[in-house]
């Protein structure tokens, strides 16, 4: 192992081994996270595109959910290219920043995702309670500064844990079982003291995960009452209609999500480490995988832009 400046504290590089106790089968684990990852990709920019495309949906429901999917195809990418590469080619090794890089993007991405979520959650609250006012007050000036904020909140909180763990002691080895360079998965290789790091990372569990949840309760609550109040069958049908797949999403996202965070700190000794990894993975691929299906299939808008987009094609390509 070589270490930078000569000392005997930093690694040059990592090893991240994959899959620990499932070697032999990285090449079938692959198959379907590749096809999870071309779903995923194709799903979302194609969601982007007909959102850009389709005038019908420009409006702050919409945006947002561009403003999701773009969200997703960063936080995937952020892991997947280099899990296949580690699956298929055994091309284990990462640079030591490039590890550092890769743990803050990752952080940094679920963070904006977690974050998006919640500003759908308000999108949905104005829309239902505030129907007369919710496009003078969800302008796309309040939009693009509201998608910066969230972008900024996850920047800031997780820098200092590229600094926590650039400045611990990797005495014991370089070798992290694991796919990608994840917070606490590179910490608990350290020889150091690793109190402050797993604080930390609770504190901003709870400062980004914790405070977007409670305002999304926060929202769907004052939803159901306003929801409820209505006196006709109907109406509350559509207006539940319009969460339904956003109520999806969160479930997608934040079920692995919790699984991944409390199985880090709390059950590393119960769970077989492949579980933890698999699902590690799972809980940064199932949200861009699923999140366009889902839009797709719960709302009309979009379903009726598509076959628009579809039906204008195909239009095109008679009169050529």
């Amino acid at each position: 192992m070589s270490f930078i400046n000569g000392t005997s504290l930093t690694p040059a590089s990592f090893i991240l081994n994959g899959i620990p106790g499932l070697e032999e089968v990285h090449l079938w684990i692959s198959f379907p996270l590749c096809t999870m990852y071309s779903i995923a990709i194709t799903g979302n920019f194609g969601l982007i595109y007909l959102i850009y495309s389709e005038e019908a949906l420009h409006r702050p429901m919409y945006i947002f959910l561009a403003l999701l999917s773009f969200t997703d195809v960063l936080m995937c990418t952020s892991t997947l290219p280099n899990t296949l590469c580690i699956l298929w080619f055994n091309l284990k090794e990462i640079d030591f920043k490039a590890c550092l890089a890769q743990m803050f993007f990752v952080h940094t991405f679920t963070g904006m995702e977690s974050g998006v979520l919640m500003l759908m959650a308000l999108d949905r609250y104005m829309a239902i309670c505030y129907p007369l006012r919710y496009t003078t007050i969800l302008t796309n000036a309040v939009i693009a500064k509201a998608g910066l904020l969230t972008f900024l909140r996850g920047v800031v909180l997780v820098i200092p844990f590229t600094f926590l763990t650039r400045h611990l002691p990797y005495c014991r080895g370089n070798v992290i079982p694991h796919t990608y360079c994840d917070h606490m998965s590179v910490a608990k290789i350290s020889c150091g003291n690793v109190r402050i790091n797993a604080i930390y990372g609770l504190m901003v569990a709870l400062l980004i995960g914790g405070f977007d949840i409670l305002c999304i309760t926060i929202s769907y609550t004052m939803i159901l009452r306003a929801v409820v109040s209505l006196s006709s069958a109907d109406a509350q049908q559509k207006a539940f209609s319009t969460c339904t797949a956003h109520i999806c999403a969160i479930v997608i996202t934040y079920v692995p999500a919790f699984f991944t965070f409390f199985t880090h700190r709390f059950g590393g000794h119960t769970i077989p480490p492949h579980i933890h990894i698999i699902m590690a993975n799972l809980y940064l691929l199932m949200p861009p995988t699923m999140n366009p299906i889902v839009y797709g299939v719960k709302t009309k808008q979009i379903q009726k832009s598509v076959i628009r987009f579809l039906l204008k094609g195909k239009d095109n390509s008679h009169k050529i």
